[in-house]
């Protein structure tokens, strides 16, 4: 049961939504000339994990991920994208993901490379990023379904903590500070070493 009453499929323990978008980036599956098994995949993997998914597919254009994902920040709080974050020109994944986030949670993509480097060194040629776009939690996955199984499966254990924490309330760093009282003022005369001198207009 969560905090706001009973709960239901695709919400945390204290009652946070848990929809996602997955967003395959790839032009061979906008244009329909192959599967997206990777989506598929990540989409399946969510569901059993308790996920409302919703998928979508864009072309390797910076600008189309980038319009995807500002839309689909202000409709879900978690986003997965695949695909595009390799080494070739139109991998542009991560270049979309950075300039739609607030902040970068790199812990995260470190826990990811390093599982991928346990089943092959090519990890370390991923270039996925973790960051937050106001209260959305924006992950890049790998492009292959194998990969893409494997970095969600490194960080699924923390998803939930991330999304309440992302979510809110924030009980640190919002107390406005407080105004000046008249004993905080300067004063010349509260300090002996200080002479004050008549207004010359006086």
């Amino acid at each position: 049961m969560s905090a706001n009453g009973p709960r239901v499929a695709g919400e945390t323990s204290s009652g946070v939504s848990r929809s996602v978008l997955v967003l395959t980036a790839s032009d061979r599956s906008a244009s329909g000339g192959r599967e997206d098994a990777s989506g598929a995949a990540v989409e399946e993997r969510l569901a059993g994990h308790g996920f409302l998914v919703e998928r979508a597919v864009v072309p390797d254009e910076q600008a189309a991920i980038e319009v995807a994902l500002r839309d689909a920040s202000r409709r879900h709080p978690l986003i997965l994208t695949t695909g595009g974050t390799g080494l070739t020109p139109r991998d542009v994944t991560p270049q979309a993901t950075l300039a739609v986030i607030d902040y970068e949670v790199p812990g995260m993509a470190e826990a990811m490379r390093a599982e991928g480097r346990r089943h092959t060194p090519m990890a370390d040629l991923s270039r996925a990023l973790v960051g937050v776009c106001g209260r959305t939690l924006i992950v890049n996955l790998p492009g292959s379904p194998k990969g893409a199984i494997e970095s969600l499966d490194a960080i699924v254990a923390v998803l939930d903590h991330a999304l309440e924490t992302l979510a809110g309330p924030f009980d640190h760093g919002s107390a406005a500070p407080a105004a000046p009282s008249e004993s905080d003022a300067p004063s010349d005369l509260a300090d002996p070493r200080v002479i004050a001198f008549p207004d010359e207009h006086e």
